[in-house]
């Protein structure tokens, strides 16, 4: 973003605002990124029915089919047409379980400056029901700081859309997290983690605490959403433990961008390899790290 000249030496000059380091010919990250959300999207959409192929990956509840390799393969061609030297983590890229997804992420790390981190679709056990809560999600990391992120919700047509200093927006429209300061007046989402062994009996412990402390609990099934959900204003906040890299980081830059705070379940501000994810309005942000943490619910 470029800033006016002053002519007048008495006039302060403005400070610059932060801005995307990288731009090639006429096609912005920025733009690329709503570009490949939307064409996956809505091939995604077309696909609703006609499934060829369901398989598990790390267990019977986390669920893969054909469709989300088509649409990884999509995305990943159209950001290579224009940025050819960046390097991409995509979710059907990698080995199911937390040890290959932290793995694959500090490879990639290693490979470029910059990192696509792609979910082709968040909420695959919903599109596979025909349930309609389910997005495309595509972030881009520069040096390990997510600076561009996209959510595309293709049975509602809404694109959710932050960059790093920018604000976020939905159709163009600035998104604003929601006023509760309080628990107890606040709606929160959470997750049942495809993770039986380790993250679902964590959650657990936390959806126990959270069911009469809150107004009440959401859980639609897409880590993505429910933070795009977040920065709208539609939710006061969410909470998982158990997610990856691709679950995450587009929704927390859309939350950070609109106002709120996203940290670890024990308070640390985020990074791209946080996988146990606090992300709310920042007015109960404390009070719910409080409620984890007596609950046992951090998974730390």
């Amino acid at each position: 973003m470029q800033v006016e000249n002053q002519s007048e030496s008495s006039v302060k000059p403005l400070e610059p605002k932060p801005k995307i380091p990288y731009v090639v010919g006429s096609k912005s990250p920025t733009a690329v990124a709503i570009n490949s959300a939307s064409k996956a999207g809505e091939w995604i959409k077309s696909r609703l029915g006609l499934i060829k192929e369901i398989n598990t990956k790390c267990s019977p509840q986390d669920l893969v089919t054909d469709v989300d390799k088509g649409a990884e393969l999509m995305i990943r061609k159209l950001i290579l047409t224009h940025f050819p030297d960046h390097a991409i983590l995509g979710e059907e890229s990698v080995d199911p379980g937390a040890e290959a997804s932290a793995n694959a992420l500090t490879e990639a790390k290693k490979e470029a400056e910059y990192l696509w981190i792609i979910d082709p679709i968040d909420g695959t056990t919903n599109f596979v029901q025909g349930y309609p809560f389910f997005c495309v999600s595509i972030a881009l990391a520069y040096r390990g700081e997510v600076i561009i992120g996209v959510i595309y919700d293709p049975i509602r047509d809404e694109m959710f859309v932050a960059e790093k200093g920018k604000g976020a927006y939905v159709h163009g429209n600035p998104t604003q997290v929601s006023r509760d300061d309080k628990l107890a007046d606040s709606v929160l989402a959470v997750g049942f983690n495809p993770d039986r062994e380790v993250a679902l009996p964590i959650n657990m412990k936390g959806i126990t605490a959270l069911s009469d402390r809150t107004r009440s609990l959401r859980a639609a099934g897409s880590a993505a959403l429910h933070l795009a959900y977040v920065a709208a204003g539609r939710l006061s906040g969410y909470y998982e433990v158990g997610l990856n890299a691709w679950d995450i980081a587009a929704g927390a830059l859309l939350v950070k961008e609109s106002g709120g705070i996203v940290t670890d379940t024990v308070g640390n501000p985020y990074d791209i390899g946080v996988r146990r994810l606090v992300a709310t309005n920042g007015k109960i942000h404390q009070e719910l790290l409080d409620v984890l943490k007596t609950a046992e619910a951090t998974g730390v």
